[in-house]
């Protein structure tokens, strides 16, 4: 019996992905969407403020990379949804590390424990165990790494500019008024660090479990 057109079976791969994926992106789209009622209902939602922090665009990235994932199945993935994925994880990861060491106890529009959680714990560790359990099918390289690199950059550089022009920033480390600017960058080179550290190991980490899988 022949394998359907682009059909890519994997062994080891968790039969319970699926549902786990599905769950995940329907529980992080209720986190948003729930968060973002209460802002409205306190008359406090401004939704150019409230999807500008990196939190929520990291997030959204994920479900995006989810859905992908629940699109295609069990074909063959392009190279461009492993990039997605990947760089799913490392923001994801960064924004689970940021949130434990510079923002906690800090005000980023999530007054929901539950929503909290969901978006800064339990939607990372999935994201990271998804990439584990079901490595990529394309081996990734040092290219790979920095296109990941672009996007927190350039939010970055539009969140200062920003900030400089209407005095609001999302994350209270990027702002000048706690520090100057020269604390702002201190911050700003260690954070970088930090996700080439871990756009680093999320590339190993995949490519290793890529190697270590059979495909048909």
């Amino acid at each position: 019996m022949h394998a359907p057109a682009g059909y890519h079976p994997r062994v080891n791969r968790p039969a319970f992905l699926p549902a786990l994926r599905l769950g995940s992106l329907i529980l992080v789209m209720a986190a948003i969407v729930a968060q973002a009622v209460v802002l409205a209902d306190a008359g406090a939602f401004d939704p150019t403020r409230f999807f500008a922090f990196f939190t929520i665009q990291s997030n959204l990235v994920g479900v995006a990379a989810f859905l992908w994932l629940l699109v295609v199945g069990r074909r063959r993935r392009s190279r461009a949804l492993e990039l997605l994925r990947g760089a799913a994880a490392v923001y994801l990861t960064v924004t689970f590390f940021v949130v434990i060491f510079l923002l906690s106890g800090v005000d980023v529009q999530l007054q929901l424990v539950w929503v909290d959680v969901a978006l800064h714990k339990i939607f990372p560790v999935i994201i990271v165990l998804d990439w584990i359990l079901d490595p990529p099918m394309h081996r990734l390289g040092a290219r790979d790494l920095v296109m990941w690199l672009i996007y927190p950059l350039i939010w970055t550089v539009l969140t200062v500019i920003r900030g400089a022009l209407d005095g609001w920033y999302p994350y209270p480390f990027l702002d000048p008024a706690n520090g100057g600017y020269g604390q702002v960058a201190i911050v700003v080179v260690a954070v970088l660090v930090g996700f080439i550290g871990i756009s680093a190991a999320i590339l190993a980490i995949g490519n290793a479990r890529s190697r270590g899988q059979t495909t048909g």
